[in-house]
């Protein structure tokens, strides 16, 4: 049954002979979950999803459920727009000040245990592209494809038609999963190859690292990326082992995705991104990989979600 049946049959079953009509809290509280998972998504953030959905509430209660005749699709309404009005300050702030510390750098510590949450949840690849997408985009991308909201509701959330909606959701759907440069096959081995080393350098193993790469492998950084007065370019399979054993550190924020057209690997923390590892691979091994720092050159990156595999 659907969330405007149910809603329909609790409205019939409260005005029955000696049944409780359900309390305003009741009802909001039955589309907590779903109103937080959909702000979730939409800001990236369990904090700024909370505050979202608390809002709704609050404008729920100055307007009185009983002026409501749909309440699930009104409070997916308000906290869409809350939502929007959100993403569009932040993205008229341009916050994400680039001299933010790295996780190293503040200690090393796990990721808040809500927000590491939130990127178990979506997806810590598609958090950092769904930060790529405009307001508008994203909030219509998050509402029909993640929940399937019909266009004809999303239109007035984004001020648009039905028509205009549609193609806000399928330029994002466009973005998300980006265009691999590569034929599936080759594209699968590559992707394997990324894994591997993904996976070595969160364990810090040499010999797992010295496997997977090739021998003469160039690790080249932008200087945001390493310690003052580390070299930007390491060369040979050892050097290389070694200095990727101190970026495992930051290698458990690492997930695997699209950088232009190839696979490669963004370190997001909480979801938002720090660094990108460009990858290149030879003959099944990493041949090379730069580490990218730099804002400028961070935003210039094609960035999408891998297909799963199979």
């Amino acid at each position: 049954m659907d969330r405007d049946a149910m809603s329909g049959a609790a409205a019939g079953a409260a005005a029955a002979p000696g049944r409780r009509a359900e309390a305003p809290e009741e009802r909001f509280e039955a589309e907590r979950g779903r109103l937080r998972a959909i702000a979730q998504r939409m800001l990236g953030s369990t904090g700024e999803a909370e505050d979202a959905v608390q809002e709704a509430w609050l404008r729920l209660v100055r307007t009185g459920p009983a002026e409501i005749d749909n309440l699930p699709g009104w409070l997916t309404t308000v906290v869409s727009r809350i939502c929007l009005d959100l993403l569009r300050a932040r993205a008229a702030r341009r916050e994400e000040p680039a001299d933010e510390a790295l996780p190293e750098a503040a200690g090393g510590g796990p990721e808040p245990e809500r927000e590491a949450l939130l990127v178990e949840s979506v997806g810590r690849a598609l958090l950092v592209v769904l930060d790529r997408l405009g307001p508008a985009e994203r909030v219509a991308f998050v509402l029909h494809d993640g929940f399937a909201v019909p266009f004809d509701q999303i239109a007035p959330i984004v001020g648009r038609t039905p028509v205009a909606a549609k193609k806000l959701a399928s330029r994002a759907r466009q973005r998300v999963r980006g265009t691999a440069a590569l034929p599936p096959e080759p594209l699968a081995g590559h992707r394997r190859v990324v894994e591997a080393f993904l996976a070595a350098a969160r364990g810090g193993d040499l010999a797992d690292l010295l496997a997977v790469l090739a021998p003469d492998v160039v690790r080249r950084a932008d200087p945001a990326a390493l310690p003052p007065g580390r070299a930007l370019v390491a060369r040979g399979a050892q050097a290389v082992a070694r200095e990727t054993t101190v970026f495992g550190r930051r290698a458990r924020y690492g997930a695997v995705a699209l950088v232009d057209g190839v696979p490669g690997i963004l370190i997001a923390p909480d979801g938002r991104l720090r660094l990108v590892l460009r990858m290149a691979v030879a003959d099944g091994r990493v041949a090379g990989y730069e580490v990218v720092a730099d804002p400028a050159r961070l935003a210039a990156l094609d960035l999408a979600v891998l297909p799963w595999p199979g």
